[in-house]
């Protein structure tokens, strides 16, 4: 099987659901390293946030962030890519989600993307009140007189797919991702993004740079984020983890907790 790249996402795939990262899993992308594969993470993750996970020596060659908003080369921590949504397309869609009275947080352009304006109607929405907790000193109140361009809209919803879906069909001209939460692992964020940007999208942007054709590329991912990665990939899993939708969709290693992600090199290498 001639790899030349393989991409994983970050929380609950190679991250255990501590957020750590097993010393096997670590140890796996080293040996890719050694073998002359690229190693790359594609993750949901601000640039701020992946590096509480990941430590300037981590052994990967590429960081897709933000869903593919940004690439970082991480040896050089060096940004190379960045898109954003424009600021008419973000205050349409604050105006959008105000009118639906949807929490919501507008994060400010890469790289300071961990930094954003919020609105919160429901003070009932623990997700979201834990995420203004986390990012407490980088966070203010919206003021739709002072937006501008945006690296995305984060909107936190209950486990409501149907709503999701309505929602989701008053927005056509921006891509719309569902995610689920990685604070309390039920919570739909809705997040948006300039209509191209996806994890796929900083997969085939990499690809294109590296010269790297996408049948000789692998993937691993564990959330409704992920598709859209695993369907551009040659050869695609989901850990044991994964929602059941994907799972009856994509063959599955062990879950996250159980070193998923070296269980599925070590499938693909035996096959």
């Amino acid at each position: 099987m001639n790899i030349k790249m393989v991409v994983t996402d970050l929380d609950g795939t190679l991250a255990k659901s501590d957020s750590s990262i097993c010393t096997v899993e670590i140890e796996t992308l080293e040996k890719l390293g050694e073998l002359g594969v690229c190693r790359v993470i594609a993750t949901g993750r601000s640039l701020f946030s992946a590096r509480k996970v990941l430590t300037a020596d981590f052994p990967i060659d590429y960081l897709v962030f933000s869903t593919g908003a940004g690439i970082l080369k991480w040896k050089s921590q060096e940004i190379f890519h960045e898109q954003h949504l424009p600021k008419e397309e973000v205050i349409s869609i604050a105006k959008m989600l105000i009118e639906h009275q949807v929490d919501f947080s507008v994060q400010d352009k890469i790289p300071d993307n961990h930094c954003f304006s919020y609105v919160l109607f429901n003070q009932e929405n623990e997700d979201f009140r834990r995420r203004l907790s986390i990012y407490e000193g980088f966070t203010r109140p919206l003021d739709i007189n002072a937006l501008d361009d945006a690296s995305q809209i984060i909107a936190i919803l209950e486990d409501d797919v149907e709503w999701f879906e309505e929602l989701s069909r008053k927005f056509d001209d921006v891509k719309v991702i569902r995610a689920t939460s990685p604070l309390n692992g039920k919570s739909i964020w809705m997040e948006f993004f300039p209509q191209h940007v996806s994890k796929s999208y900083g997969i085939q942007y990499l690809c294109e740079l590296l010269q790297i054709d996408k049948s000789q590329t692998i993937g691993i991912g564990n959330d409704f984020n992920d598709i859209d990665l695993l369907n551009y990939c040659k050869y695609s899993f989901v850990v044991d983890n994964a929602p059941k939708e994907l799972k009856q969709k994509y063959p599955s290693v062990a879950s996250n907790d159980m070193n998923g992600f070296t269980d599925f090199i070590n499938k693909l290498i035996s096959s």
